[in-house]
């Protein structure tokens, strides 16, 4: 559990082929099924602190037991703590996640500007009414992204159960399912 942010709820992996993440993903690992979004887009993207042009990426959610797992591809140029990952010429393992409330959310963003921790990006999905914020807590050697998001929420918190669900259940079956 982090003092700071709440209890670690996923680990999350920057690629640069979802396709080729989820095949390892599944087939060598054995873990999903996955979930998948393309071509998303996120709402009112802030990089660096500043409005910014949001990015086209596609996203790819499974558990592993209790910890959820999430593949990113971002398929442009827009500014992201994804892109600055992928152009330092790293791949892999890039930030892990709390979940929170709205209150929640908000009291530690407050906390967290306070203290003077910057955001690297933060954004929204609007139609699953979910912020999230990427802390830069990437600058010490072994370092990653601390990302929070307002899960803990009705309705997007059955999306969250839903996916975990569906790993306790797997016969390894339709490992990628593909969403809207």
């Amino acid at each position: 559990m982090s003092q700071k942010f709440g209890e670690i709820r996923q680990i999350a992996f920057v690629v640069r082929s979802i396709d080729d993440a989820l095949r390892y993903w599944t087939e060598t690992l054995g873990v999903g099924p996955f979930f998948v979004m393309r071509q998303v887009t996120p709402d009112d993207w802030r990089y660096g602190g500043e409005p910014s042009p949001s990015p086209q990426m596609s996203i790819a959610l499974a558990n592993s037991g209790a910890m959820q797992v999430e593949l990113i591809e971002q398929h442009d140029d827009s500014p992201s703590a994804y892109r600055d990952f992928l152009d330092s010429g790293h791949e892999g393992m890039h930030h892990v996640s709390s979940w929170t409330t709205r209150d929640e959310y908000d009291a530690t963003m407050a906390r967290m500007r306070d203290a003077g921790v910057a955001v690297a990006h933060e954004g929204a999905i609007n139609t699953m009414n979910v912020r999230f914020a990427y802390f830069a807590t990437n600058d010490a050697p072994g370092g990653l992204y601390y990302e929070m998001a307002d899960l803990l929420e009705p309705p997007i918190y059955s999306f969250v159960e839903m996916i975990a669900g569906a790993a306790r259940d797997w016969d390894g079956t339709d490992p990628i399912r593909n969403l809207g």
